[in-house]
């Protein structure tokens, strides 16, 4: 009985890694705290990203990404701050290091969707991920470069494989 355990084991952690490097379609929610230039007029940042992946090498991923960022406005000196919502269309890369821990970035523009807001601006997201099979914990940090300053945050995520 021991024996059977461990072989079922073995074959769920070997098939949890194989799938850990796959090609595919990538869905993934980020929470974040904003910082620099916007920390004092917004509050909170979520977003929600799309992105399909395919293999160039062994440790290698790229391709297109898609996603919809929200910041939540505050309060300042009796003003309301209205939110700021943002449409990142970007090319994706990620490195494997190890069967599942992975550096990668996506860059592009973000399209800007506040009817007060800003119009957009270069976009880029550094981050670090650990795969737990079909789905992964994300740390990043990401920018939106506009007229006067960068929308900019730190977070964590979840990402599921599709």
């Amino acid at each position: 009985m021991k024996k059977v355990l461990l072989i079922a084991a073995i074959a769920v952690f070997g098939f949890t890694s194989v799938q850990a490097q796959e090609e595919g379609f990538k869905a993934g929610i980020t929470l974040g705290l904003p910082i620099g230039d916007v920390s004092d007029g917004y509050t909170f940042n979520a977003s929600l990203d799309l992105a399909y992946l395919f293999d160039i090498a062994d440790s290698f991923q790229v391709g297109p990404a898609l996603g919809y960022s929200h910041y939540f406005g505050d309060e300042v000196l009796g003003f309301e701050i209205d939110d700021a919502t943002f449409l990142p269309i970007a090319a994706s890369a990620r490195f494997f290091a190890s069967e599942d821990f992975f550096f990668g970035a996506d860059l592009g523009y973000a399209v800007g969707l506040s009817p007060d807001g800003n119009d957009g601006g270069f976009y880029y997201k550094p981050k670090v991920g650990y795969n737990l099979g079909s789905v992964a914990i994300l740390a990043s940090y990401s920018g939106i470069s506009v007229d006067g300053g960068t929308f900019s945050a730190i977070g964590l995520g979840v990402e599921f494989g599709l």
